[in-house]
């Protein structure tokens, strides 16, 4: 029988779909499964999306340019305008989601062997893009015990070599809805400056800062307008995910010529997602509010009920739509497929990511999980409740439960 390649045994299975199975058979066995592993959006999609969708005009569904409609372009530069962010319709390639950008993006700056620093935990399918190029992350810890600050400069340059090629962040941060300050922002700004590297900046959740302080992108930070590569997805902000659109935005001329390279072998990102997306971006201040404010009642309402469970602990997410929390479990990888094969509670179990998979250090995260409030209030007030009460009857509980 052949063999399957190395870097097919290397890819890591997803924290977030791992236990799909298990939430599956629980179904089946007619258990109603909470997910909070996922952050599948359940608020409505825009009107404006919608009806694009409805009253497409077209004859012939055909392929789109391979950097994308230029309507959607112009229009998303004018989107980007409004937070700042001074990028040409030039620099806006279109993608198929916002992870065939981070794939694209590794593609074209990495060679086989190559490094990008990458704070922990973060979300896994990062690895899984570096090995499918055949570069390496490399990470640099944060720790629950101080909210996920960004490591110091010190910690970063400990780790630069010479096949070292970039800085990965996610701002705001999955998972753990960090939101990095303007002064963590310079000092990475400093480190891509003085070692010249590729500043890959995901910033899919701007939409959602829970703070006073400004959002900060990629492509604020003064020197290096040419090192950035930031990416993007109308997934989140519009609750679009299906429809599978998004962005890598670049100054970089040789990195833009090469990323259409790979665009042209994939022929062109999805016709019927780009005209939702370009008519979403018309959504409403109404609708923006109305999503914003939900994730700051779900955040508030979540947050506030962990932390009253004995032995739970979640710092305040500032951004995004997701929480990392210590569990009082001996293992969080077996709590959460515990929770899926042998427990439930009036009917119900919780379904969480392990986020053991949002690290590569061994040993970090044994004891934390990765949630969404992707759900409404009453849905998260029994996925608390039953969680609580997993916690006391799990056989592998620590004392502090």
């Amino acid at each position: 029988m052949p063999k399957t390649s190395q870097r097919g045994n290397e890819m890591p299975a997803s924290p977030i779909r791992k236990l799909v199975p298990l939430s599956n058979a629980a179904k089946a066995r007619g258990v109603k499964v909470y997910h909070l592993n996922i952050g599948q959006p359940d608020l409505p999609t825009p009107q404006e999306g919608l009806d694009a969708l409805k009253h497409i005009d077209r004859k012939t569904l055909e392929y789109s340019p391979s950097e994308g409609l230029r309507s959607l372009r112009e229009k998303l530069a004018e989107y980007y305008h409004r937070f700042d962010i001074n990028v040409d319709v030039d620099d806006i390639i279109v993608t198929s989601g916002g992870s065939e950008a981070v794939l694209f993006a590794f593609m074209a700056c990495l060679d086989p062997g190559d490094e990008i620093i990458v704070p922990e935990p973060a979300y896994a399918n990062y690895m899984a893009f570096a090995i499918s190029a055949g570069a390496k992350i490399v990470t640099v810890p944060s720790s629950i015990e101080e909210g996920f600050a960004l490591p110091s400069t010190e910690e970063f340059e400990k780790l630069i070599t010479p096949r070292t090629k970039g800085i990965l962040i996610c701002n705001p941060n999955n998972p753990t809805g960090y939101l990095y300050t303007q002064k963590e922002m310079n000092a990475i700004r400093d480190i891509v400056k003085k070692h010249d590297l590729f500043l890959f900046s995901d910033e899919v959740y701007r939409e959602f800062c829970y703070t006073g302080a400004p959002y900060i992108s990629a492509f604020h930070l003064p020197g290096i307008e040419n090192q950035v590569v930031l990416i993007d997805s109308v997934s989140k902000r519009y609750s679009e995910c299906g429809i599978r659109i998004g962005a890598l935005i670049t100054k970089h001329a040789e990195l833009k010529k090469n990323v259409m390279k790979f665009c042209q072998a994939r022929l062109s990102p999805p016709l019927l997602g780009q005209i939702v997306a370009e008519a979403s971006i018309d959504a409403s201040k109404d609708y923006m509010l109305m999503t914003y404010n939900e994730y700051v009642d779900r955040r508030k309402f979540l947050i506030d009920g962990l932390n009253r469970i004995p032995g739970v602990y979640s710092p305040i997410p500032m951004g995004a739509f997701y929480t990392v929390v210590s569990l009082p479990v001996d293992d969080a990888d077996k709590f959460c497929e515990w929770c899926l094969r042998e427990f439930e509670f009036e009917g119900c179990t919780v379904f969480m990511a392990p986020a053991s998979g949002f690290y590569t250090t061994p040993g970090k995260g044994r004891n934390e999980v990765r949630m969404a409030y992707v759900l409404n209030k009453e849905d998260l007030g029994h996925a608390l409740k039953v969680l609580a009460e997993a916690l006391k009857a799990y056989p592998g509980r620590t004392s502090a439960c």
